[in-house]
């Protein structure tokens, strides 16, 4: 059941991208490029996410279990610290230069765009590489602390 809403509220969410025009890269280009046209849409679509998303986070802190009964697993630290920074830092950059970001860049995999190929092969390769980092830095924290 928690499989089959997961993947129901996914498309819905991937269907909001392709009607709202946000999986279009030339249209986040347009809202991030000021020099150009400035396409003020993607403005509207982020104030609406963060309005759903302060209702829905507000609501969830007073649960202990999902809708689904589900335990929550809401984040705890609401520290700012050199990792958090620089991967935000790597997000902006990589959305400004592509125009895509990671949901998107599913929706336009599965209508087999090759920017959505290319976009996901560079984000699974990002990932895999930060997983890679991290295992070789807590082996070195274990071998200096043995």
């Amino acid at each position: 059941m928690t499989t089959a809403l997961a993947f129901v509220f996914g498309m819905l969410f991937g269907l909001g991208l392709i009607v709202s025009g946000m999986s279009d890269p030339a249209k986040i280009i347009g809202f991030l490029d000021l020099a150009g046209p400035w396409d003020p849409s993607l403005m509207l679509v982020m104030v609406g996410a963060i309005a759903i998303g302060l209702v829905g986070f507000t609501l969830a802190k007073r649960r202990d279990r999902s809708l689904l009964g589900l335990p929550m697993q809401l984040p705890t630290s609401n520290q700012l610290d050199r990792r958090l920074v620089i991967g935000s830092l790597l997000f902006g950059l990589g959305w400004g230069l592509a125009g895509i970001c990671p949901g998107p860049a599913l929706v336009l995999l599965g209508a087999g765009s090759a920017k959505g190929v290319v976009f996901t092969l560079a984000m699974l390769a990002g990932m895999a590489l930060f997983e890679y980092q991290h295992h070789l830095r807590q082996i070195i924290t274990h071998t200096t602390d043995a």
